[in-house]
């Protein structure tokens, strides 16, 4: 593909975009046409070191290199990102048009003023989720939402600051799982019951009209799913999917995670019948877990309390999980910061933390700031990992406290993604019933290392690390060296095995272009290892 047809083709995605915003929400229009330009920016830097990173084109001049093989650019080095892909890739046609849709969305999110925050350190996290406007901080997909157009965009986007959550009943026969609607209906009585045989489902209100109403025409005739006028005020979050709810009967908030048919990175975000049931049973045999380690006790769990799908056409689209959330569960001074904002208020937390700590230096506080931060999350997420469970514990999934501006506690949601080793599980006294054929099982200790090694050390302590060393001029290697001596403490007794894994000098990065380009699953590369020499 020619340089001048690419970005002849996103001039046109581009022109689609503004002439919707010119119905739907002019008052946007000349900040979209003014954010355009430097959302294909992000998108292309991001895109440019990941091909470098991955092997799939030359490395070129002018970049920065840190650890775990990451390069980043001061510049795209293209108008398009898409006249970056080697044309000869397979799969390039499918992820041009990803990234494209990208760069758009990401001009409209960047043109968006943010919603005010509310009260509350559900709310609040959801306000800092909104500094990281790009998304995934290693995806240059991380503003992919192909499946909407620009009125969905602006109407269920993060940005938007709030939707609805709609509500169907189906037939007992076709309902799997907990009775999500009667868990809904205990802190929400202005919900109606449903009708006898029926179970109250709740679901995306754009998944209810953009999908149920076509693809389950059928299903609906047939009385299998009543759709219902019942809806809940919610509050989009990062994850799109998942919607904050308002305070309950009990006054807390609570969170539910709905399918929706869309694709955002890499992943269209609907949800398998294996994540509703495996997420009660995994919060479960988490809690009992972290209840026999007492240096767990700074970890805060946001767990799955109930799940049910509805196993008719894909089983996917109607998917449900209810999730626990902050709110009366932090204790005074206690600052809940979403992981994805960590990078940008980072600066703000070590000068917190050097008033806290009575230090002086940058670089000094800096380092201090992150042998604390480090102790906070690496001991215990390496601890569940000897005992057989990795989580994936990558910004988008995590939500550290502070106090001060000192590391306290961390709590981790969405356990989707996680893997489980059942000969380690079992070793340490402990069993999950998991839905049959579920892919977080594995009896491969290194697919186990890997979720944890490239969420943990590549995607969170890595981004963290960069944002030290350009607000406090903290040097990587010093970092990383603070943070192998962490590793090095867990592994005193125990973990011989992990400990090699995770300072050998090569260790797998999640290869997260090469994934798009084929379509499949998780695929790794080896790259060079920051912790290897930081003994």
């Amino acid at each position: 593909m020619t340089r001048s047809l690419a970005s002849q083709r996103l001039a046109v995605s581009a022109a689609h975009v503004a002439a919707a915003l010119d119905v739907h929400a002019p008052q946007l229009s000349d900040g979209f046409a003014a954010a355009l330009g430097e959302a294909a920016d992000v998108v292309g830097r991001r895109l440019r070191g990941a091909l470098v990173r991955e092997r799939l084109i030359p490395v070129a001049p002018g970049g920065q290199v840190h650890g775990f093989g990451r390069v980043e650019y001061p510049h795209a080095g293209a108008a398009d990102p898409v006249e970056l892909l080697p044309a000869h890739l397979p799969g390039s046609a499918e992820l041009a048009a990803e990234l494209r849709n990208a760069v758009v969305n990401l001009a409209v999110a960047m043109s968006r003023p943010r919603p005010p925050a509310e009260d509350g350190p559900d709310a609040q996290a959801v306000a800092g989720e909104r500094l990281a406007v790009a998304g995934h901080n290693l995806h240059p997909c991380g503003r992919t939402r192909l499946g909407w157009d620009t009125g969905d965009v602006l109407a269920h986007d993060l940005e938007a600051g709030h939707t609805r959550l709609g509500f169907v009943a189906v037939r007992d026969d076709a309902h799997l799982g907990d009775d999500v609607g009667a868990v809904l209906r205990e802190q929400y009585p202005q919900l109606s019951a449903p009708p006898p045989g029926y179970r109250l489902q709740p679901v995306h209100t754009w998944q209810r009209d953009g999908v149920l109403r076509t693809r389950y025409r059928q299903l609906i005739a047939d009385g299998v799913v009543r759709l219902l006028d019942d809806e809940l005020d919610a509050v989009p979050t990062a994850a799109l999917r998942t919607l904050l709810l308002p305070a309950g009967a009990d006054g807390r908030r609570r969170y539910v995670k709905v399918s929706l048919d869309i694709q955002v990175t890499s992943t269209r975000r609907s949800i398998s019948v294996a994540s509703t049931r495996n997420g009660p049973a995994v919060s479960a045999l988490l809690h009992r877990m972290l209840a026999e380690d007492p240096g767990a006790d700074r970890l805060l769990l946001l767990a799955e309390t109930a799940g049910a799908a509805v196993p008719v056409g894909s089983g996917r689209d109607l998917s449900a999980i209810v999730r626990d959330g902050l709110t009366g569960r932090l204790q005074p001074g206690e600052r809940a910061v979403p992981g994805g904002a960590l990078p940008f208020v980072a600066a703000e937390l070590v000068a917190g933390f050097a008033a806290a700590t009575r230090r002086a230096d940058d670089a000094g506080a800096a380092a201090a700031f992150l042998r604390a931060y480090a102790r906070l999350v690496v001991p215990p997420l390496l601890r569940l990992t000897l005992r057989g469970v990795a989580l994936e514990a990558h910004l988008q999934n995590c939500v550290p406290t502070f106090v001060r501006g000192v590391p306290h506690r961390l709590a981790v949601r969405d356990f989707a993604g996680l893997r489980l080793h059942p000969g380690r599980l079992e070793a340490a006294g402990h069993r999950v019933a998991l839905w049959p054929g579920s892919v977080v099982a594995t009896g491969d200790p290194d697919v186990l290392r890997a979720k944890i090694g490239y969420t943990l050390f590549q995607a969170h302590l890595g981004e963290l690390v960069i944002r030290l060393g350009q607000s406090h001029a903290l040097a990587e290697d010093r970092a990383w060296r603070i943070v192998r001596s962490v590793l090095d403490e867990v592994y005193e007794r125990t973990g011989r095995d992990d400990h090699a894994a995770f300072t050998a000098a090569a260790v797998p990065h999640k290869a997260l272009v090469r994934m798009r380009l084929a379509g499949a699953g998780d695929e790794y590369l080896p790259v060079h290892n920051p912790l290897h020499a930081s003994a």
